[in-house]
């Protein structure tokens, strides 16, 4: 399966275009790229967030976030969902497309993983590339920053419990008890912002249980959306969403970010 993955990762990355594998594609500028995306995002997206008791709103930016003043670009890989590390070793590996390509030959991850479980080996994998790694760990992934109830896969070992999600819908956490956690949420938006510049070739792996029709239409808002290249985005069911996300409103998320320059193929993670 590992290998139809990388086979599928680079086969998507040529037909993008050859010649510029694992570079950036162009991007709007200006103020004008936030207003188109704030003229197209759903209208009833923060009054469906409030309405359904998330944890937090959407946050598409805010004056505190302190930009990247990096020149230098790199390929920027995130992972939210990381479990132990498994997408990211496939990425340092060319299944995402070839690492040599990167822009000035470097890269930087940010691995998001909210189960307590994969706090060692990312601890590891971060003590292994000090300057290029940083894990988040016992951290969700959302559209806003704050802390909140994580439910844990206990049952599904020979795939790194990957049911584990910030649901208690979902039928994985039912099964095993509703066992919980408290995390910490992090915002993809913010990340974006302070970590990555247009220069760069920044990919998003995105496999978050159901998390995703809470993060989608609010990054479709947010300009820092723009500054990525790919989205690995695995689908759920939106009845595992906190904010009361539909079918419809993350296809109208993923429309506005392919208007914005935003690459979207199929995927599905082989989480093992």
């Amino acid at each position: 399966a590992g290998q139809a993955l990388r086979r599928l990762a680079l086969a998507l990355l040529a037909a993008r275009g050859a010649a510029v594998s694992l570079r950036p594609a162009l991007r709007n500028s200006g103020t004008g790229r936030n207003t188109t995306a704030a003229s197209l995002a759903p209208a009833d997206a923060s009054r469906t967030e409030s309405s359904q008791g998330a944890p937090c709103q959407c946050e598409v930016s805010n004056p505190s976030w302190r930009g990247c003043t990096r020149t230098t670009p790199k390929c920027v890989f995130i992972d939210l969902g990381a479990a132990d590390g498994n997408s990211f070793r496939t990425f340092l590996t060319d299944g995402y497309g070839p690492v040599q390509n990167c822009p000035s030959g470097t890269w930087e991850a940010f691995l998001v993983e909210a189960n307590p479980r994969f706090d060692s080996p990312l601890a590891q994998l971060e003590a292994r590339f000090p300057n290029q790694l940083v894990a988040q760990r016992s951290t969700a992934a959302f559209a806003c920053e704050g802390s909140t109830t994580f439910y844990l896969d206990t049952q599904n070992h020979n795939t790194n419990y990957w049911g584990s999600s910030l649901s208690s819908n979902h039928p994985d956490t039912k099964k095993s008890g509703l066992q919980n956690v408290q995390v910490h949420l992090m915002n993809l938006n913010r990340l974006l912002f302070e970590h990555t510049i247009p220069g760069d070739w920044v990919m998003v792996k995105m496999d978050i249980e159901g998390a995703e029709y809470d993060i989608m239409p609010c990054l479709a808002q947010a300009p820092s959306a723009s500054l990525i290249d790919r989205l690995y985005m695995e689908e759920h069911q939106p009845t595992w969403s906190l904010t009361g996300g539909t079918k419809d409103t993350l296809e109208k998320a993923k429309a506005i970010l392919r208007q914005r320059g935003v690459d979207i193929p199929p995927y599905f993670s082989q989480t093992l």
